[in-house]
C-alpha cells in the first residue's frame, strides 16, 4: 500500500500578523483586540474593582492611546466602549472617563518605549503575591525562561500613582525589557502588538503562580544561565508571543461576537 502524499507547506495555513492598508484598518484591529484582551483578562479574574488597564498606541496619533472605559467591567468592554486619550490623560474620543492614576503609568510607558504598541497591567493575583517579595521570576520552566533577563523590578512603592514623576520612574525601570514587577504592586507588560502584551500578561501572571507553587512545596531547580538564555531567544519575542494568544483571540472573538460592536 503507498504511503500518503505529504501536503506541500505552503499549502498549509499558518497565521502571521496582518499587514494594514491604511491605517483606519490598522485602529480598528488594535480596537477590535484590545477589546477581545479584555475580555479575557476578564475571563481570567485579572479585574480587581476599577484597578487595571490595557492600553494601545493609536497609529496614527502615536502619543494617544486607547484604553477601557473607567468602571466598565472587562467581560462587557465592546470596541464602541473604548476610550482614546492624549498623554496627559485627557479624553479625545469617547464618551467615559479613564483612570486618572492608571493612565499616568501606561502613558509613560508609552512615551518611553516608541516600538512599544501596547501595555498591560493588572492586580492580578499571584503577579501581586510575588510581587511582596520584591524579587524577579526565577528559569525554573520554560516559559518563565522567556523572561528570563528580560524583566524587571521597580523596588518602591508611594501608593497609587497619581503624577507623572513616578511614571516615569517606571518606565525607566522597565527599560527596554518586556515586563516589570512593580513590588507591592503587581505586573507590567509590553509588546509591539496587543496580542503580545495580552500574551507576555497572561503568561508571566502563571509563571508568578508556579514559582509560588513550587516553593511551597520544596525548593525549585534553576534552569542554568545558558540553557535560560537560548530558550529566551526562542521563546521571548513578541511575535512568537503574537502566535500564542492567537488561541484566545480565535475563542473569544467566536464565543462573544458582540465585542466588535
Amino acid at each position: 500500500m503507498q504511503a500518503p502524499t505529504p501536503i506541500p507547506v505552503e499549502r498549509l495555513q499558518f497565521a502571521m500578523p496582518p499587514v494594514h492598508e491604511s491605517v483606519a484598518d490598522e485602529r480598528r484591529h488594535r480596537k477590535e483586540r484590545l477589546a477581545g484582551a479584555l475580555r479575557i483578562f476578564g475571563r481570567l479574574g485579572y479585574e480587581d474593582g476599577v484597578s487595571g488597564h490595557i492600553t494601545a498606541r493609536d497609529p496614527e496619533h502615536p502619543d494617544c492611546f486607547w484604553v477601557n472605559p473607567f468602571g466598565m467591567p472587562f467581560k462587557h468592554v465592546t470596541v464602541g466602549d473604548l476610550v482614546l486619550a492624549n498623554a496627559e490623560g485627557q479624553v479625545v474620543e469617547g464618551r467615559h472617563h479613564v483612570n486618572q492614576a492608571a493612565f499616568t503609568v501606561h502613558a509613560q510607558a508609552h512615551l518611553a518605549r516608541p516600538d512599544v504598541v501596547a501595555v498591560a497591567h493588572c492586580h492580578s493575583l499571584h503577579g501581586r503575591a510575588l510581587s511582596t517579595l520584591g524579587e524577579l521570576l526565577d528559569p525554573i520552566t520554560q516559559e518563565a525562561c522567556a523572561f528570563y533577563e528580560s524583566h524587571a523590578l521597580y523596588d518602591g512603592y508611594t501608593g497609587v500613582v497619581v503624577d507623572a514623576e513616578e511614571g516615569r520612574r517606571i518606565a525607566s525601570a522597565l527599560g527596554d525589557h518586556k515586563a516589570v514587577v512593580l513590588r507591592n504592586h503587581g505586573l507590567l507588560t509590553v509588546g509591539d502588538s496587543v496580542d503580545a502584551a495580552a500574551w507576555w500578561f497572561i503568561s508571566m501572571e502563571r509563571s508568578c503562580q508556579v514559582q509560588l507553587s513550587a516553593r511551597a512545596a520544596g525548593r525549585p531547580v534553576l534552569i542554568g544561565h545558558k540553557q535560560a538564555v537560548q530558550t529566551r531567544e526562542q521563546l521571548g519575542s513578541d511575535l512568537v508571543a503574537w502566535i500564542n494568544y492567537q488561541s484566545l483571540w480565535q475563542d473569544i472573538s467566536r464565543s462573544e461576537p458582540d465585542l466588535l460592536a
